[in-house]
């Protein structure tokens, strides 16, 4: 394979400050939390809400999250199980991200009921704060030199050090950088539900579901050149079926949304 250029991967995941190591994965996800809870806070406190209450909720859900995602993650992955610091070792990467939206978002809901939040209200703010959170978070990937693409010798090919690349390709340099699509994808995924929200006004609630059609969509065309999944159905990637029923999922509740609001109007 004649490669004309590519992206070197970083030589370093981390750095230490007196005892304590801070890893760049940790620091991207905590990165796109801090945005996402911004993000959510500002346009739930244009809406009439409590900002208080809302960044209370995000941080309760930005936890049970992780969390769900780590339980994810360790459900589906046989060599995080073997011992209980392996299922602990989230700093090394490992997070399901379906298994982390399932549990936020229930997480999220309880609390804001419990406060009596306008949930629709709750759906809309949050509808972009997540492809923004994760648009930053990726790059954590990058750093641990996980979740990359099938061999490339594209100009943008991320090169790979032997001891992350897969037995079966192991002669293989360059990857296609799915973390750089997924992040860039993510971002315009947010410029697109702001963009609904101001073009059709669409029924209160209903972004979220705009959200996951899009991101379905995204995870979808992921999964196609990613090669670390552990179970395939079909050829395509346990989280390559769920991410088709999200997107129809979204598209299906946005339609009976959209209804319900025209019949009520």
């Amino acid at each position: 394979m004649h490669i004309v250029a590519s992206i070197p991967s970083p030589d370093v995941n981390g750095f230490d400050i007196g005892p304590l190591r801070v890893n760049f994965y940790g620091l991207a996800i905590a990165l796109g939390v801090i945005a996402a809870i911004w993000l959510a806070t500002r346009r739930f406190e244009q809406r009439g809400g409590d900002p208080k209450t809302i960044e209370r909720a995000s941080i309760i859900a930005v936890v049970t999250g992780i969390v769900g995602a780590r339980i994810g993650y360790v459900i589906t992955h046989p060599q995080a199980r073997e011992s209980v610091f392996d299922a602990l070792r989230i700093w090394d990467g490992g997070l399901a991200f379906f298994g982390g939206l399932l549990a936020g978002g229930i997480a999220m809901i309880w609390v804001m009921r419990r406060e009596g939040a306008n949930i629709a209200d709750v759906a809309d703010s949050v509808a972009p704060a997540v492809p923004l959170a994760q648009a930053i978070g990726r790059w954590g990937n990058y750093f641990n030199q996980e979740l990359f693409g099938r061999p490339t010798d594209l100009p943008w090919g991320l090169e790979i050090g032997e001891n992350n690349r897969p037995q079966e390709y192991l002669d293989s340099a360059t990857f296609h950088p799915t973390f750089l699509y997924e992040s860039l994808l993510n971002l315009i995924v947010v410029g697109i539900i702001l963009w609904v929200e101001k073009r059709f006004k669409p029924a209160p609630g209903s972004l979220f579901t705009v959200y996951l059609v899009l991101y379905g969509i995204v995870r979808f065309l992921m999964e196609l050149l990613r090669t670390d999944t552990t179970y395939r159905l079909a050829g395509l990637s346990r989280n390559g079926w769920i991410a088709i029923l999200v997107a129809i999922g979204g598209t299906v509740a946005y339609i009976i949304m959209q209804r319900r609001v025209r019949t009520t109007s």
